[in-house]
């Protein structure tokens, strides 16, 4: 195991970076397989999302909400709302960001832990909440207009079944946000705390990310750059890739 222990603040949401090789990689997936299923993830996370959502109602700029809301207006209007499916929703708190912006669209949030799942219940009890596996999604194809992959991608071991997947349920397009890339090197594992909870994440090698978009049907129309270069260490960049679906 190659170890580099990145210091980061303390009030960072991801610390502690420890980077492993692939087949170390492996085991620690295996052995963290239930780590977003901790049940005090949700309300950690929240307290952060609030203070977002608080400031992006009233104006602030989230740059990672102006994304994802630039890649939904940009889209042709079809007839009546546009659905879309948040695959790794958390508490499905993106349905009050397209709220907030304006989009008027018919949102679902799905989501691998049951706590999450619960919270996003509560939250928007108005909504579709169901508790999924980003692998082996149980909707039917084509399903939804839109199809977000929305920062999970990067803790599943499995990640090209679950980027297929996403091309099944999708209609028209999919969305594969806050995605970490290496551009010059193979993939990247590290073992990290999140909201102080201990999960592996995968930092992509770019051009193959990108054929392994090519080849599950999706032709991408779009990149966002949220962050690159020295700053963005242990990653690269991280981008988010707006595809239409083959």
């Amino acid at each position: 195991m190659r170890i580099r222990d990145v210091a980061l603040p303390s009030s960072s949401v991801s610390s502690r970076y420890i980077e492993m090789s692939g087949a170390s990689a492996d085991a620690e997936s295996a052995r963290l397989r239930g780590a977003w299923q901790d049940d005090d993830l949700p309300q950690k996370q929240r307290e952060l999302v609030d203070l977002q959502l608080a400031d992006y109602r009233g104006g602030a700029a989230i740059d990672v909400f102006d994304v994802m809301v630039e890649a939904l207006r940009g889209l042709p209007k079809g007839e009546g709302r546009t659905s879309v499916l948040e695959v790794g929703c958390s508490s499905g708190f993106y349905s009050e960001v397209f709220d907030i912006a304006g989009l008027g669209v018919n949102y679902a949030g799905a989501d691998y832990s049951d706590a999450f799942i619960a919270l996003a219940r509560q939250k928007y009890p108005a909504l579709r909440f169901d508790v999924e596996d980003a692998t082996a999604l149980r909707y039917a194809d084509d399903a939804f207009d839109v199809v977000i992959s929305g920062c999970c991608l990067l803790h599943i071991p499995e990640y090209e079944a679950a980027v297929a997947e996403t091309a099944r349920v999708a209609r028209r397009y999919a969305v594969f946000h806050r995605t970490p890339v290496v551009l010059d090197q193979p993939n990247r594992y590290f073992r990290k705390l999140a909201y102080g909870v201990e999960t592996v994440e995968i930092h992509f090698n770019e051009p193959q990310f990108l054929e392994l978009l090519r080849t599950s049907g999706l032709e991408l129309l779009k990149t966002w750059t949220l962050s690159e270069g020295p700053a963005a260490v242990p990653t690269q960049a991280v981008r988010t890739y707006l595809c239409r679906v083959t």
